[in-house]
């Protein structure tokens, strides 16, 4: 025994009961546990029974064995929460063999397993009653976020930097709950950042009177991203990618060149959106605005606009478009007039998987387009192009890809709050309910009422969370009709609404000025967001003329996906956009891809088809693509056939045209063959 003990480094005692237990460590290692009961003698208290405890048996030693420990260890300490007549009785027990003891503070869990831990008041954690150690709190912590689905590392690892800095594990298991301290669900605080612009009097804008007038009555000096527009020579015809933030000014400058291009007699302006709903805003806006100026047309999907009955008007001075609006006036030989102004808004969409080669093609095609007609005219000098973006990983690569000047203004208006909490799907919508009104309960210094969009991934949740907000609220997705949007839109204009909850047709731009931003997920469909697709959303939080600040906030439900086909988990996702990168603006190719975007080429230009796949901005493999063509009939030297022609118009990927034909083969119903073509999406 005696050679056991000789490198004792610490012997801990702490009263449990009648008895003392004894830890006894060495090499920072637990070598021993025991039991000691003390008797009263004549010289005081001394040992009367140790029993040392393996594999959980008892085994009596003798008393004395104890002291040969105690007299062997480097320091003894006795545990400060043994009630101070034990802690005077270890005393007078050790004093009586000449020992010192020193009383600390410890975890009383880890004492009762026969764990020796030492606290102070920068490591203990406050657990209900009482103090415990980093460790036994982590264990606690872990308990709690199994019954909660189990979180990712990177979840766990942020909820324990939380627990050590609030030092409450109290604190922390009620943010599983769904509890909204702002002090622990705030993530970080994006700043509002400001750069040094010569800010551009409108009075000094060399532009057509007309729309000079319009400009003066509405304010003196432009901002600062269209001051540096206009300073490097936008007014002046020059091509133009534009990246800035959500609310910064962006879009004006599209229409300060197209308008006053237009009014110039150099040609119409095309504004180009990704989505139904935004071009529908914009030709309102656009209709209001610029009405007397000229006529104002939309060109969305094959004919018009859905609802009021008006139709496309290619000989309109200002034509909103979608991409696929204007590709498919492309694709069906549709005269558009001379262009001379193209302002492609939310041109990051051009990385998109499903979409980004129809946009590269279109704009190739568009460009084909404008440069024939130029090349038969003596009038017509081509068009301007003015690409818009908030979020760009790589701009100057993608500006020097379009030929166009990079402007860029990394400004931020208001700062941003970001908040993560965690929560299951049932318990999100009453968090959302408390956010949304403690929002519209709150004037900023503006005079204007916090409100809410909330975005979530099917329109189907859109309806079911806005019906169960106690304040006004309301869905706005693509299924609604034309008439019910823009009256959701009005309602948030005059305040009437605290939220509206939305798919992701509001992270591409429509115009809502929320100073808050909520996500009930962070998927889209059946797809988690990008990082780029993310900073987009969030970036609809707090707008300088309204709010003195935004507030984001992330309801991540723990080990979560929504679709067997999604890798990874919501809380996993949440840390990753939080922490990420802007993704890179690219296009990628793969065959079907490819092929669909030389078929549309051939079918635009013919024996030019090449010419435009190679200034696209993916690398298109041409040759293996006219191969596949030639092999499926689809075209017949560089000519599309009957068969190709019509895939074109339709926008069909290979598999899709397949799949229809198989199904008019087999003689199956219209309806059938839908329903294929539905299955088939869905399992992709």
């Amino acid at each position: 025994m005696s050679q056991q003990v000789t490198r004792v480094d610490t012997l801990f005692l702490h009263q449990t009961g009648d008895d003392y237990l004894v830890v006894v460590r060495r090499d920072g290692k637990r070598v021993l546990r025991g039991k000691l009961e003390l008797k009263q003698t004549n010289a005081g208290p001394r040992p009367l029974r140790f029993l040392v405890v393996q594999k959980g048996a008892e085994e009596p030693r003798d008393p004395s064995q104890f002291v040969e420990l105690a007299r062997s260890a480097s320091r003894i300490r006795i545990s400060q929460q043994t009630p101070s007549a034990g802690r005077e009785e270890l005393k007078a027990m050790l004093e009586g063999y000449q020992l010192e003891a020193l009383v600390v503070r410890t975890c009383r869990r880890c004492a009762i397993n026969g764990r020796y831990s030492p606290i102070t008041d920068d490591t203990a954690i406050k657990a209900e009653h009482e103090d415990i150690c980093r460790d036994c709190a982590v264990q606690e912590l872990e308990q709690e976020l199994s019954f909660a689905g189990g979180l990712t590392r990177a979840a766990q690892d942020r909820l324990e930097e939380l627990l050590y800095e609030t030092q409450d594990l109290t604190r922390i298991t009620n943010l599983l709950q769904g509890e909204l301290d702002p002090d622990l669900t705030k993530f970080d605080t994006i700043s509002a950042t400001t750069e040094d612009v010569d800010l551009v009097d409108t009075a000094d804008l060399d532009v057509h009177p007309n729309l000079k007038s319009m400009l003066t009555d509405r304010f003196e000096t432009l901002l600062p991203v269209q001051s540096l527009a206009v300073s490097n020579g936008v007014l002046d015809g020059d091509d133009q990618l534009v990246v800035s933030a959500t609310a910064t000014g962006k879009t004006l400058i599209g229409e300060l060149a197209g308008i006053d291009r237009m009014l110039k007699g150099k040609g119409k302006m095309l504004f180009l959106v990704p989505l139904v709903a935004l071009a529908n805003q914009k030709h309102e806006d656009f209709k209001e605005r610029y009405g007397h100026l000229g006529k104002v047309t939309i060109r969305v999907g094959a004919s018009r606009i859905n609802d009021d009955g008006n139709r496309f008007d290619p000989n309109a001075d200002v034509i909103v478009g979608t991409y696929e609006g204007i590709d498919h006036a492309l694709r069906t030989g549709k005269d558009l007039g001379d262009i001379g102004t193209v302002v492609i808004d939310e041109v990051h969409t051009l990385k998109e998987e499903e979409r980004g080669h129809r946009l590269d093609g279109m704009i190739s095609r568009l460009k084909h387009y404008c440069e024939s007609r130029a090349s038969r005219s003596d009038d017509y000098g081509g068009a301007q192009w003015i690409y818009l973006s908030a979020t760009v990983g790589n701009p100057n690569w993608l500006a020097q890809t379009l030929r166009a000047k990079l402007i860029e203004y990394e400004d931020r208006p208001v700062p941003i709050e970001r908040h993560v909490t965690f929560a299951d799907g049932q318990e999100k919508t009453r968090i959302e309910n408390r956010l949304v009104k403690r929002a519209f309960d709150t004037k900023s210094s503006k005079g204007y009422r916090g409100q809410t969009i909330i975005f979530t991934n099917s329109r189907r949740r859109c309806h079911e969370i806005s019906r169960k907000m106690e304040y006004n609220a309301a869905p706005y997705h693509a299924g609604l009709d034309y008439k019910r949007r823009k009256r959701v839109e009005r309602q948030f204009a005059d305040q009437d609404l605290a939220a509206v909850v939305t798919t992701a047709a509001l992270a591409a731009g429509v115009d809502f000025p929320a100073s808050q931003v909520i996500f009930d997920t962070l998927a889209m469909g059946i797809e988690w967001l990008s990082v780029q697709e993310f900073s987009q959303m969030l970036g609809r939080a707090g707008r300088p003329d309204y709010h003195d600040k935004g507030t984001v906030y992330l309801l991540i439900e723990p080990d979560t996906s929504y679709h067997n086909t999604m890798e990874m988990t919501e809380d996993e996702v949440a840390f990753k956009l939080l922490k990420g990168e802007m993704e890179e603006v690219r296009t990628v190719y793969d065959e079907s891809a490819a092929v669909e975007e030389t078929l549309a080429n051939i079918v635009v230009a013919g024996k030019k088809a090449k010419a435009l796949n190679d200034r696209m901005l993916g690398e298109v493999p041409t040759t293996h693509a006219v191969g596949k063509l030639i092999e499926w009939d689809f075209i017949d030297g560089l000519e599309p056939t009957p068969l190709g022609r019509a895939i074109t118009r339709q926008f069909l990927s290979p598999s899709d045209a397949f799949r229809i034909l198989d199904g008019i083969r087999n003689d199956l119903s219209p309806y059938d063959i839908v329903a294929d073509l539905e299955l088939a999406d869905e399992g992709r």
